[in-house]
């Protein structure tokens, strides 16, 4: 997917109203590890995806409530979530 310039692989936009994707971890610990740290860079930017913690998976779906769908402060966030998954 690639709009503005940003580029995101394995995101799922439905319908363009939400961006989800899907990250596997080895353990539970890593994957809460990973929450943390996209929690923080959801503060750091003042938008804040939806963030399910299993075993080992880590599911995220953002869309901008205001407008009801995708903008792109979700396509900016979704990039730096990969940046934080390629970067551990």
């Amino acid at each position: 997917m690639s709009e503005s310039g940003v580029s995101l692989s394995g995101w799922k936009n439905t319908s363009n109203q939400r961006l989800s994707k899907t990250f596997l971890f080895a353990d539970f610990q890593t994957a809460l590890d990973f929450v943390n740290r996209v929690g923080a860079l959801a503060e750091e930017q003042g938008h804040h995806p939806d963030i399910h913690l299993a075993w080992g998976r880590v599911d995220v779906e953002t869309w901008t409530h205001d407008a009801g769908c995708v903008s792109s402060k979700d396509l900016i966030l979704a990039e730096g979530i990969d940046r934080l998954f390629f970067s551990r």
